[in-house]
């Protein structure tokens, strides 16, 4: 039986066919005999497909909806950005934007108005923010301008400055003190 190994029709002696086994032993190599072998890397990548991802991470990444990242030296002006889930800011982006979640690096920053559910502030922030379950700034984050929030974590070297309001739904009520008598 002749078979084909290449592209140019080139064929073997059915003698010294792998599936034939060596003249010499007659051992099949462990391939041929229905073993599985599992191919060597290439560029330090595997060859073998990774597994399907379980419905459960897939339902995961679906709730995790759409992510834009500017990079760094990216500077994005001037623009909208609707249905996001996330955004990582790594370069400088002017903009208004309604979402779910902002993530400014240490070298990013936001410039304009944002309404988040969640905002986590390594870098800077500076206008209006919005956030309505739980604003995060790191050691290096810093955020000023017009500031609301449902929650509010600041690491010991961050800083907030501004306009500072808690609580994003009821407008701030001033504070009256009673006298006794």
């Amino acid at each position: 039986m002749l078979r084909s190994d290449s592209l140019f029709g080139k064929r073997d002696n059915p003698t010294n066919s792998p599936l034939n086994g060596s003249p010499a032993t007659g051992v099949m190599p462990a391939s041929a005999a229905g073993g599985m072998t599992k191919p060597a890397p290439i560029g330090g990548l595997s060859a073998v497909p990774s597994a399907p991802a379980s419905s459960d991470a897939q339902a995961g990444n679906a709730e995790a909806g759409s992510k834009l990242i500017v990079g760094p030296n990216i500077k994005l002006k001037g623009v909208e950005i609707t249905d996001c889930h996330t955004l990582v800011v790594e370069g400088r982006v002017e903009a208004t934007m309604d979402s779910n979640v902002i993530q400014i690096a240490e070298c990013g920053a936001f410039i304009g108005k944002a309404e988040i559910d969640i905002a986590e502030i390594r870098g800077e922030f500076d206008g209006e923010l919005i956030v309505r379950q739980k604003l995060v700034i790191y050691a290096t984050g810093r955020v000023t301008g017009k500031i609301r929030y449902g929650k509010l974590v600041i690491e010991e070297g961050g800083q907030i400055s501004g306009e500072i309001q808690v609580g994003v739904n009821a407008p701030a009520k001033p504070l009256t003190v009673a006298k006794a008598g």
